[in-house]
């Protein structure tokens, strides 16, 4: 059997496209000889699509968006909408612009439990954060959904350094060139967006098992 090729996935709970990548990045290792590294890259969304708050109504009460940014928003949720409903997925749209950087330190406090408490974790925060029923901002609700993943305790004690470790990664990944999410690094290549997983999957063919 092959040795393993590593290939590194950037992820951001707060992105609706870093979720639908994500089971689809799952397949990757049961069809082929990879071993997926998942690293946090949080999103600076202000920088790029402008901010806003709105209600649960969807009444806009704080913005700093241009019209363009708006029509951008507005669609890539109706997009993401689209292709979650095809897979039974859901996919409400957030209210405010989301400090993911906790729940990326809880994504690593998890790594260090193991694979199957990292993807209980994965999982259960991108599904509920996507329903609107995980905060998280909130190292409590974070601290929860580790538990409920069988992870140690310690979390609330090593969140600021874990916090701090998700800040270098990003920094490190924007120095590699990655600049948004889903990022797929392999073998050197970087590959955004879940649509080159087709390409990423031809090029592993000549390495099946």
């Amino acid at each position: 059997m092959a040795e393993a090729r590593t290939i590194v996935v950037y992820t951001d709970y707060k992105s609706p496209y870093a979720y639908l990548a994500k089971d689809l990045a799952y397949e990757l290792e049961r069809h082929f000889p990879v071993r997926l590294d998942w690293r946090p890259y949080i999103l600076d969304i202000p920088s790029y699509l402008g901010s806003a708050r709105v209600d649960a109504a969807g009444t806009v009460l704080e913005e700093a968006r241009n019209a363009h940014q708006w029509r951008r928003v507005r669609y890539s949720y109706m997009d993401c909408r689209r292709q979650a409903a095809k897979r039974g997925l859901t996919i409400r749209g957030t209210q405010k612009i989301w400090d993911s950087t906790l729940a990326a330190a809880g994504m690593l406090f998890a790594q260090q439990a193991g694979e199957a408490v990292f993807r209980r974790y994965h999982d259960a925060v991108f599904e509920r954060f996507w329903r609107r029923a995980l905060d998280i901002e909130s190292v409590d609700a974070v601290a929860g959904v580790l538990a409920e993943a069988g992870a140690p305790g310690g979390f609330v004690d090593a969140a600021e350094g874990l916090r701090a470790e998700v800040g270098a990664i990003s920094r490190t990944a924007e120095a590699e060139g990655v600049f948004g999410v889903p990022t797929f690094v392999v073998d050197g290549g970087i590959y955004w967006g879940r649509e080159h997983l087709e390409d990423i999957r031809k090029m592993l063919g000549g390495s099946r098992s």
